[in-house]
């Protein structure tokens, strides 16, 4: 007898899902409300002149690592830049992320020993902690020595952990700022493990992008999802589950607030979900490379602007207490450092976004201008037209990034280890809300379709 399946959401973790029980024999449908798979993970012309333009995820370190998407064959060309990130400083030169250990930690000058010390297991042991780290948090770690040797500085506030290890305000800066990706400040428990993983992967995968646009990584999971067979369902908005043909089980590839708009889905926790701090977009057409002071920047795909580890926590703080930092934590990817074809000669896309509060309804263009103006003083003069979109509009356009909040839920206290994959008989949750949380790697769709296939078949084939 065939086992069926509905996923509800054709973002990356719905498809991922889809993909792993079609493959396993099940007929699987999947719904999608709108018009064209991929969730947040598009691609588009939204600034003109044939652009490529990545509509929410840019640079993929987890995506070139996932071993979801490695398991699936995805064919995905993943383009690197010299550097895989920069971290513009006002009083020295840029920190830098190369794609190699020893590289990064000559350039932090006096800390080069200790950024070794610091990442050297997680850099030679990157898959082994990967498979401890990309999974539900409640359970018998792959690799637990692996586990026992990281958790000590992992578990640390990634500030205390730059004042207990390193000594130079660069590589604290370069250490913190690749912990913020969780959208939470530096003083944070267990932000050091945020730090860590992303420089390591950085020094090992890189942080690349997706040739042509994220788009082609969601285009490669339609491809596998067809290819054993699913089908999708596109422009077709569910609001009843039962408005849909029986099935064995169903997936949800959404967040909390739209899982429980449903009819009869009810969850405890998903009541008490919160949602946390929102990013605020500006896509930018320049009429050339971002005027850095320091050149190097020019040759990473991601950029951190936000300064030292104090200025970052002082504006991650204000945000996530609903007031407008005068310098937010901007993020900025040039994804022609890695990949020309997203523009024509002599235009430049750069895609930025900044750390704004929950649902903010204000402006924030200048602000972000203001910090990138900072590093690049000549920035503005190359702008030839911006593509806008604060919390309001992220909602609207997608409905998982609720208030504009792009990871799913707030990542900070008990909520870090992310809601559970079973929400009831034969109904389970896979989006950023879930373990291991919000990016372009698929994992949160695969722990789904593991739980499903245990609960219908005793294993996963």
């Amino acid at each position: 007898m065939t086992l069926t399946a509905n996923i509800i959401g054709a973002g990356p973790n719905g498809l991922t899902a889809a993909a792993f029980l079609a493959r396993d024999g099940w007929e699987v449908n999947v719904y999608e409300r709108a018009s064209h798979p991929g969730g947040a993970a598009r691609s588009s012309d939204v600034l003109g002149e044939g652009t490529v333009t990545d509509l929410g995820a840019a640079a993929h370190p987890f995506g070139a690592a996932s071993p979801a998407f490695r398991e699936l064959g995805l064919e995905v060309n993943w383009l690197h830049s010299r550097y895989a990130m920069a971290h513009p400083l006002d009083d020295a030169p840029a920190a830098l992320l190369s794609r190699d250990l020893g590289e990064t930690a000559a350039g932090l000058g006096e800390d080069a020993a200790a950024w070794r010390r610091l990442h050297a297991d997680l850099v030679t042991h990157v898959d082994e902690h990967l498979a401890n780290l990309l999974g539900p948090a409640i359970r018998w770690p792959a690799h637990p020595a692996r586990l026992l040797r990281l958790a000590p500085s992992a578990l640390l506030p990634v500030d205390a952990l730059g004042r207990l290890r390193l000594s130079t305000d660069r590589a604290r800066a370069l250490l913190a700022g690749s912990a913020v990706h969780a959208t939470v400040a530096p003083s944070h428990p267990f932000t050091s493990a945020f730090g860590l993983l992303f420089g390591a992967l950085g020094m090992t995968r890189g942080w690349p992008v997706a040739e042509g646009g994220t788009g082609a990584i969601v285009d490669e999971l339609v491809r596998v999802v067809q290819g054993h067979g699913g089908r999708l369902h596109l422009g077709v908005h569910v609001t009843d589950l039962r408005d849909l043909p029986p099935a064995d089980v169903t997936v949800l590839n959404l967040t909390p607030r739209q899982a429980l708009a449903l009819p009869g889905v009810e969850s405890p926790r998903l009541r008490k979900w919160r949602y946390g701090t929102a990013s605020y977009k500006v896509d930018y057409l320049l009429d050339g490379p971002v005027p850095w002071t320091d050149p190097a920047v020019g040759e990473a795909t991601t950029v951190h602007v936000c300064g030292t580890v104090a200025e970052i926590e002082h504006a991650e703080r204000e945000a996530a207490r609903g007031r407008m930092p005068e310098k937010p934590f901007v993020m900025v990817c040039q994804q022609q450092a890695a990949d020309p074809s997203r523009a024509p000669e002599g235009r430049q896309v750069v895609w930025v976004y900044a750390h704004v509060p929950h649902g903010y309804r204000g402006d924030a263009t200048q602000a972000i201008e203001n910090q990138i103006s900072r590093f690049a003083p000549d920035f503005r003069d190359r702008v030839v037209r911006r593509s806008v979109s604060g919390p309001e509009q992220l909602e609207r356009w997608n409905p998982n990034l609720v208030g504009g909040d792009i990871a799913g839920g707030a990542m900070d206290g008990a909520q870090a280890l992310r809601q559970p994959y079973r929400l009831g008989p034969g109904l389970y949750l896979a989006s950023g809300a879930t373990p291991p949380g919000a990016g372009v790697h698929g994992m949160p769709g695969y722990w789904a379709a593991r739980a499903a296939s245990v609960d219908k078949q005793g294993s996963l084939n």
